[in-house]
């Protein structure tokens, strides 16, 4: 296949180190392109502000945060699934509805535990 790009050499030690921050940036530009990550985004900002407004502690907004980033991971573990899906099956089919309905309710179940929290805390 002449169209298909080149497997990057395996890198080590500090160049490893170097690449995987490509990699990773490389990532969250492909995950800002999906609106379920920049409402979840939007979404933390908010809540954010109103833990803020209500005087959460330090522990309290470092607690939220490190809760955002397991969904932001989730929300990125999500869309990887998705598209592999689509590669995989690009028709209809019960296995890419049920693989894509439970990573769905794998970003749910997070979002939830978010909404509690921060619940929790203004309400304590």
């Amino acid at each position: 296949m002449p169209n298909t790009p080149k497997k990057p050499e395996r890198t080590s030690g500090i160049s490893h180190f170097f690449a995987a921050l490509q990699y990773s940036q490389a990532g969250i530009r492909r995950l800002w392109r999906e609106s379920a990550f920049r409402q979840e985004v939007a979404g933390g900002a908010l809540a954010l502000a109103v833990l803020v407004g209500f005087g959460a502690s330090v522990p309290q907004l470092i607690g939220f945060g490190i809760l955002w980033m397991v969904l932001a991971s989730v929300e990125a573990l999500n869309t990887a699934l998705e598209v592999l899906v689509d590669h995989l099956s690009p028709e209809w089919s019960v296995f890419a509805r049920d693989a894509k309905d439970l990573g769905s309710l794998a970003v749910a179940f997070l979002i939830g535990a978010n909404t509690l929290y921060v619940l929790w805390v203004i309400l304590s």
